[in-house]
């Protein structure tokens, strides 16, 4: 699960990370006044989708007046913004994140997530934070510093020294940039995220001798779903606009579902099954047009939605139900297909196979069915069948 970047700033203020003041808006009026609440001389208007380039996009504008601040609220909500997460169909913004302006002297980079490979959170830092952090990874990893921290410690202040003064914060605020590294990590603890992510942090200038602020500039999060029910702050936080409206679909039917860019859908119970369906797929000279696993009590109306779900995808032109059968049977599975076969008036090829728990007796109700169903018995004369049949 994703959130907004305004989401994200409250959560991180929670855990006494500095954040610039800013107001969530909706329309251009709100965003007025907004300005108007903030003070000052300059705002910054912040698209909000779920996706970063925004600043690319032209979804994040510095303005100097009221009346800069209504042209580029008019220009940027409802805009389809294009980034290079998005895709060229882009995303349309439907909110928007008034700021006050910040004196950035210097923009870093900070991250925390889990590395699986130390079994221990990673916690990366960069002197070259920005829009072009992306290429800083690619470039130059060598400007991209790391320390690895064990969950029964903690982020130490050690380490948050070493991060920081790595990525060349002065030592007049290694005070304030160690505390935003430690509040970043709680928080990424605390809430069960995937991903805690800053990017910019920035130094502003100093005044009159005093140091320069270490500030949160944006903040991009993903939680961990799994983990979702300890959590019904953040599920609070679900803008359902910015999701895929199949996979919200499919999440009513417990069915997990992902979009992919092929053109056989996937039907599987079990997430290793699925996983290994769609590489035979791919091995056998096609592509998977999604990931859908509809779990180990599915019911004919759960396979009948799993249909119509795959079949509202344009790019689908074959599907592949591949099941075994423990706690699922297969005759269960078997009636499921059926019922959803007769109800979606399926028009393209569909291949069955089936192993396990009533494996025979499924396969009979295929065959009485009548309908133009394909079998198989192994996930290779599966596969070679319904791609020779989309072909």
């Amino acid at each position: 699960m994703k959130i907004h970047e305004y989401q994200g700033k409250e959560l991180l203020k929670k855990f006494g990370v500095v954040v610039p003041r800013g107001v969530f808006c909706n329309t251009v009026d709100d965003a007025v006044k907004a300005a108007a609440s903030l003070g000052g001389k300059v705002w910054v208007v912040k698209a909000q989708i779920h996706a970063g380039g925004r600043g690319k996009g032209g979804g994040v504008k510095v303005a100097k007046s009221p009346e800069e601040v209504r042209s580029y609220a008019s220009q940027i909500l409802g805009m389809q913004l294009v980034t290079h997460q998005t895709g060229p169909e882009g995303q349309k913004v439907r909110r928007l994140l008034i700021e006050e302006g910040a004196d950035i002297k210097k923009e870093y980079y900070v991250a925390a997530l889990t590395d699986r490979a130390t079994q221990k959170v990673a916690m990366m830092a960069s002197s070259e934070g920005g829009m072009d952090i992306e290429e800083v990874a690619h470039s130059t990893p060598e400007k991209i510093l790391k320390v690895f921290i064990d969950p029964a410690e903690g982020l130490t202040d050690a380490q948050a020294s070493e991060l920081a003064s790595g990525i060349g914060v002065p030592a007049a605020s290694l005070p304030q940039a160690v505390a935003a590294l430690k509040g970043l990590y709680a928080c990424y603890m605390e809430t069960d995220a995937s991903l805690a992510e800053i990017n910019p942090l920035i130094l502003e200038g100093g005044v009159d001798g005093k140091p320069g602020n270490i500030k949160a500039l944006d903040a991009k999060f993903n939680f961990d779903a799994n983990a979702l029910y300890r959590h019904p702050e953040i599920v609070a936080y679900r803008d359902l606009d910015e999701e895929d409206a199949d996979e919200i679909e499919a999440s009513k039917f417990d069915l997990a579902y992902i979009a992919l860019d092929g053109n056989i859908g996937c039907l599987v119970n079990g997430a290793g099954l699925a996983m290994a369906t769609m590489d035979t797929i791919k091995l056998f000279g096609a592509e998977p047009a999604n990931f859908l696993d509809v779990g180990g009590g599915a019911t004919t109306e759960k396979v009948t939605e799993a249909f119509k779900i795959m079949l509202r995808n344009p790019k689908v032109k074959g599907i592949l139900v591949n099941i075994f059968g423990g706690i699922m049977k297969c005759d269960t599975i078997a009636n499921g297909v059926i019922a959803a076969v007769r109800e979606t008036h399926l028009s393209v090829p569909l291949v069955v196979r089936m192993k396990g728990t009533n494996e025979e007796l499924g396969k009979k109700i295929l065959k009485d069915s009548g309908l133009p169903i394909i079998t198989a018995d192994t996930m290779a004369e599966a596969a070679t069948k319904i791609v020779a049949a989309v072909k």
